[in-house]
């Protein structure tokens, strides 16, 4: 277990590394000057003087050689210091704690919503017995899959809030406010869980030893419930753990339809006003968010099936 945990541990360090190298290569090596980007605030790049380019140019320490700006950058990161937001001055890690809770209240609320729903249509498909309706059922992910986040968005807000005004369009006021866009969030994620949880539990439902607790006797509900479902288990719950991350990239389009404050609006603002540290500091939040799950993940899977530590210790020569 030891061996097993350390091994996800290193991993885990190593994406985070990989996640601020790639950000810093793409946001720094793009064409173009970023002091004048960042003087420009978005705005027209003519109207920025040379004094202000080499002022913001020393200040963020674009005159450094670039391997000493990654080093440099790179030990501030470490340390928890991001840098500071050009468009206010604020340091990025203060603007991310403060829209950090109102985004995993929506992100936790629509994750626990996909994993329900996701996981209800796969149980359902796979234990009815009726053709039409397991045919129906297992139909759904594919649809909830392929429509487009935003477009479910306005369909729920013209229908739910303008329609028949039974939660509010906008705002983040109360947990009313919270259920459109939760759900919004939530069904393409549970598109994705029950397409890979009915797959899995057809997969466990086809074993031999399945067949054996049928042939004597036991009922349908009572192996898939007792003996598929924590076979099963494993696939989806993977999943889970590499959506963490994207639930970050969808809340950027759910709480701008949704008018909600958050790590979303703030990432919006700053690709907007191409506010470098914020965009660096957003894409190493959403890798630490999915190391974070990913590693949770990792632990629990040994837990559903022990064969998994087995299978990555080293071999012992004989």
């Amino acid at each position: 277990m030891r061996h097993y945990l350390l091994r996800r541990l290193f991993q885990a360090v190593f994406v985070l590394w990989a996640a601020y190298t790639v950000s810093f290569g793409v946001l720094y090596l793009l064409p173009g000057d970023p002091a004048t980007i960042m003087a420009a605030g978005g705005g027209d790049a003519t109207t920025v003087t040379r004094e202000q380019t080499d002022a913001l140019r020393h200040q963020y320490g674009l005159d450094q050689p670039l391997a000493e700006q990654y080093a440099t950058r790179l030990l501030h990161a470490v340390h928890g210091d991001l840098g500071r937001s050009v468009q206010s001055g604020v340091p990025v890690t203060h603007l991310l704690r403060q829209a950090l809770p109102t985004t995993a209240q929506l992100a936790a609320g629509a994750m626990l919503l996909a994993l329900v729903l996701g996981s209800a249509v796969a149980l359902l498909g796979s234990s009815t017995r009726r053709r039409w309706l397991r045919q129906l059922l297992l139909s759904l992910p594919s649809l909830g899959v392929s429509a487009p986040t935003f477009w479910v968005g306005l369909v729920l807000v013209q229908l739910l809030s303008f329609h028949w005004r039974i939660f509010p369009a906008f705002g983040d006021e109360g947990f009313s406010a919270l259920v459109l866009p939760a759900v919004t969030l939530a069904l393409p994620a549970a598109a994705l869980i029950a397409q890979v949880f009915a797959k899995s539990l057809r997969t466990a439902l086809a074993e031999p030893y399945i067949q054996t607790a049928l042939a004597k006797g036991a009922s349908r509900r009572r192996v898939l419930f007792g003996h598929a479902v924590r076979n099963a288990s494993i696939p989806p719950l993977t999943l889970v753990g590499i959506m963490a991350g994207n639930v970050l990239a969808g809340a950027v389009v759910v709480e701008t339809v949704f008018a909600r404050p958050g790590i979303g609006r703030e990432t919006a603002a700053a690709v907007t006003a191409q506010d470098i540290p914020v965009v660096q500091g957003v894409v190493i939040l959403g890798a630490v968010t999915f190391v974070l799950t990913s590693l949770a993940v990792d632990l629990v899977h040994p837990l559903l099936d022990p064969r998994i530590i087995t299978t990555t210790r080293p071999a012992v020569a004989a």
